[in-house]
């Protein structure tokens, strides 16, 4: 898990510097209609509203645009977001897979092949990477809201952790995706402060690519966070410590 955790890091710390606010708002107002359509809108009975309002306040996201959001989703006028997600390989043969909430399936399709080919890529079929990723639950905290870090990973561990790392001011938390809302309702209990949680797809294997090849491929990335319909980019590239120091150059 380490070379997944540092890389989430990286590109946390990386995110916290250039990433434009308005676009992880938009990102979390669809989470958060999808999960009142789903589930309806109270967070006490609805898991997946729970978490976006948790991950919303997580980037101050302002209450009026949550209520918002909730009233529309709750009152049927909002946009009808449908979920898709997409699996192909980058350059080096590195997977990828793409989660995307949109409102245009066909705009959306071609977006994504149309990155993947400039890239580099190509496009595969759904199913083509179940044996790379496996989905996990992810929870980050704040080292310093934790008393005694031991005392807390056998309090996790009891609810249905299976993984920590402490990555700078972080304790990362991995679950099984089935415990993921055990290990959520814990740290509630246990008054510690979620800093940003959600399902991740973790990869099994790694693919190493050299500095220019990986910063090539990593460019095909960004692209994908930049498209609209896009929610969750996940990959298998080795976060090698030549490429975490280019990276924070």
């Amino acid at each position: 898990m380490s070379g997944h955790s540092k890389w989430a890091n990286i590109k946390h710390r990386k995110g916290a510097q250039d990433a434009k606010r308005g676009k992880i708002f938009t990102r979390i107002t669809k989470e958060i209609q999808i999960a009142v359509k789903e589930g309806g809108a109270d967070p006490d009975s609805n898991p997946r509203l729970r978490l976006a309002l948790q991950n919303a306040r997580s980037v101050n996201m302002p209450k009026d645009n949550v209520n918002r959001a909730i009233k529309k989703a709750a009152e049927g006028s909002g946009e009808k977001y449908e979920e898709v997600t997409f699996e192909g390989y980058g350059i080096g043969g590195v997977a990828v897979f793409v989660e995307c909430a949109t409102d245009n399936h066909n705009r959306t399709v071609s977006n994504i092949r149309h990155i993947f080919n400039k890239r580099g890529g190509n496009l595969g079929t759904n199913g083509s990477l179940s044996f790379i990723f496996d989905r996990k639950g992810v929870i980050n905290v704040l080292k310093s809201d934790v008393v005694d870090i031991d005392e807390f990973e056998l309090e996790l561990i009891d609810a249905g952790a299976e993984d920590f790392e402490i990555e700078g001011e972080l304790i990362v938390i991995t679950t099984a995706m089935e415990d993921f809302a055990a290990v959520q309702k814990k740290l509630e209990e246990m008054n510690v402060k979620v800093q940003n949680a959600g399902l991740q797809r973790i990869p099994n294997i790694y693919k190493k690519l050299d500095v220019d090849h990986a910063t090539r491929f990593l460019r095909m990335i960004e692209d994908f966070e930049n498209d609209d319909d896009v929610q969750n980019v996940f990959h298998n590239l080795e976060m090698t410590e030549e490429l975490a120091s280019a990276l924070e150059e």
